[in-house]
């Protein structure tokens, strides 16, 4: 093995089931600790800087130290260092001055006197005057486009330095240290962000996709890069939009929301009714609903696979969460000892039947049988942890293993998803997916501490277990399919589970938020945002379930830093679809189910993103992100 992947193996070697771990929980399963944030509170939008979300007002402390910030919500926020930003509730915004002009630079803008002859105007741009308004420069422009964004709301003069200017926008904190020549976002840091929706989660080669309250469409989390950027896609979006507009229209309502299973769709209102059809919206019939129910219906949750049954979000002062079994005939209140306050948002597991919710209380969970009435059910508080402000929306991942909450104000945030205890489940470790099991695979237990497990007369060596509700096992070489009987001792008691297994199965490890394990060769650095992978340079790959190695390997004892066993299957890796050079393909130098191959890049003329997978035996695996400098 070359140097970078002796040292890679040195190092990780101790620790590489840490980084198993940190992978695929996240930051672990209890709530405080669980949460995390999912990307930054910026959005690249081709401006001078990575842009925030609305900043009301801006202003500095007496002495210069501190500037202060506040947010759309009405939140405030403090910096020190014009990096990281702190809560300061306690602080109060200083009176405006009133100030008058000789002439305006542009209609209807807004005066802020700055001390003596010293003005500023605030409007499309920002303009600065040092005669009283007689005359006027424009600090923002750039070919008639304002470089921090347009829709300026405050400005604020150091008292320390007269050329440090920050002006709060509709695009977040901008500061000049030059009097208004340059400028730089304040924003990466600052909770301003007003995450509407969560569209998709992270899967493969995407990232998180968000629609935000300052952008007309969809904005998308790049694995590796590290900001939000608007999506090449905005079409649910768009098509939900003229779904609501064509039932408004046909029900004479002001319809708020809608969602469909098959042919089955419901729809309700902003007055709190909601109608359900069976034909795929061309005629629809009025719910029959508790009594008390007031709106609007902020969002209504159906499962393509069983569409007669339903959830419905609500605000209004009557009940919140709604449930129907029967298609939309009518429903049952599900509010119980949830505390009182507007749902903004309702997603469940089928499977498992747990219920999540979101609003103005924050985040609730619980567990019903979404088929047929039943008792009501018990809430427990999912908050613990995440900022005390209204949850805008909330999702699971595809697996059914991650929940998704956006907080306003505040951005998206995701932990493991507790119903996972109820509803043990075997995922890939790389990928986080369902894909099939090949020998040699690493695979998570998900919801329950596993001691030992065992299919087919061979053992599964267990790896680790990161909590209580998950565990780590690899897949024996001499494990076989197509499928595989695996008895899995839990500490809940013995629990069999059916695992398919092929002969490969490859998966690209990726961390929660999409970004791949992916090195380059000859420095060892992750190939991420900030370190792009080098035009005509070397790559290492890791991934799992490539299959057989030769000479033989046990499964569970880490690999020999010397000499690594290397892969039978026949490995190929391809780059936005065109073929790349394959140069070695062995178990990972002192790694446990770790596979390493090694990828020759072409030359490129271009800096941008691709997208990579491998093929082993015909087989395809997760598509990620590359990202690569010429």
């Amino acid at each position: 093995m070359g140097l970078a992947v002796c040292r890679l193996a040195t190092i990780r070697r101790g620790i590489y089931l840490l980084a198993l771990v940190l992978g695929v929980t996240g930051l672990g399963a209890q709530p405080r600790a669980g949460w995390r944030k999912i990307g930054p509170s910026a959005v690249e939008l081709s401006l001078a800087s990575p842009a925030g979300g609305p900043v009301q007002r801006v202003w500095f402390s007496v002495s210069g130290s501190s500037l202060f910030a506040q947010t759309a919500p009405g939140l405030v926020f403090q910096t020190a260092d014009f990096e990281q930003w702190s809560p300061a509730p306690e602080a109060t915004p200083p009176p405006v001055a009133p100030a008058t002009a000789v002439r305006l630079p542009e209609p209807g803008a807004a005066l802020v006197g700055a001390g003596g002859a010293q003005l500023f105007a605030l409007k499309r741009n920002v303009y600065r005057s040092d005669d009283g308004g007689r005359s006027w420069t424009n600090l923002t422009s750039y070919k008639s486009q304002a470089v921090i964004g347009a829709g300026q709301n405050s400005v604020a003069v150091s008292p320390a330095n007269p050329d440090e200017i920050v002006i709060g926008n509709n695009y977040g904190v901008w500061r000049s240290l030059d009097g208004g020549m340059t400028w730089t976002g304040l924003n990466e840091n600052l909770p301003s962000i007003e995450p509407l929706r969560i569209l998709s989660t992270p899967r493969g080669a995407a990232g998180a996709r968000i629609a935000i309250s300052n952008w007309t469409g969809a904005v998308e989390l790049l694995p590796g890069i590290g900001v939000w950027a608007p999506s090449p896609s905005s079409a649910e979006l768009e098509q939900d939009e003229a779904r609501k507009s064509r039932y408004s229209e046909a029900l004479g309502a002001k319809i708020t929301a809608v969602a469909s299973a098959g042919d089955v769709v419901y729809a309700g209102s902003g007055d709190g009714r909601i109608w359900s059809s069976s034909d795929g919206g061309a005629t629809f019939q009025i719910s029959r609903l508790p009594v008390g129910v007031t709106g609007p219906v902020a969002g209504i949750y159906a499962d393509s696979a069983q569409p007669q049954a339903a959830l419905a979000a609500l605000g209004g002062d009557g009940a919140h969460v709604l449930r129907t079994f029967n298609g939309g005939v009518f429903w049952d209140a599900m509010d119980s000892d949830l505390p009182q306050g507007p749902v903004n948002a309702v997603v469940a597991d089928r499977q498992s039947g747990a219920v999540y919710v979101a609003g103005s209380k924050g985040v609730y969970w619980t567990t019903v049988d979404l088929a047929t009435a039943g008792s009501l059910p018990h809430w427990t508080d999912l908050s613990n942890g995440l900022p005390s402000r209204n949850a805008l929306d909330v999702r699971l991942d595809p697996e059914g293993v991650q929940v998704y909450v956006a907080i306003e104000g505040y951005g998206v945030f995701a932990t493991a998803a507790p119903h996972r205890r109820a509803a043990l489940r075997l995922i890939n470790a790389a990928d986080f997916s369902t894909r099939a099991a090949a020998p040699g695979s690493l695979l998570s237990v998900v919801g329950a501490y596993v001691s030992s497990a065992r299919g087919e007369n061979l053992d599964y060596p267990i790896l680790g277990a990161p909590s209580d509700s998950e565990s780590q096992i690899q897949v024996p070489f001499g494990a076989s399919g197509p499928m595989v009987s695996l008895a899995i001792n839990t500490n809940e008691g013995l629990v069999t589970l059916g695992l398919r297994v092929q002969p490969v199965s490859p998966a690209v490890f990726v961390g929660r938020d999409g970004t791949p394990m992916i090195y380059d060769a000859d420095t060892g650095l992750p190939v991420d945002g900030r370190n792009p992978a080098l035009s005509g340079g070397r790559i290492q790959v890791f991934a799992t379930g490539l299959g057989k190695v030769r000479p033989e390997w046990p499964a569970g004892v880490a690999t020999p830093l010397q000499n690594p066993p290397v892969v039978t299957a026949g490995v190929k890796a391809f780059l936005d679809g065109a073929p790349l050079q394959v140069t070695k393909a062995t178990l990972a130098p002192g790694y446990v189910g770790f596979y390493l191959i090694e990828v020759q890049l072409p030359v490129v003329a271009n800096f941008g993103s691709s997208q990579l997978y491998l093929n082993v035996d015909g087989q395809e695996s997760n598509r990620v992100q590359l990202i690569i400098e010429p």
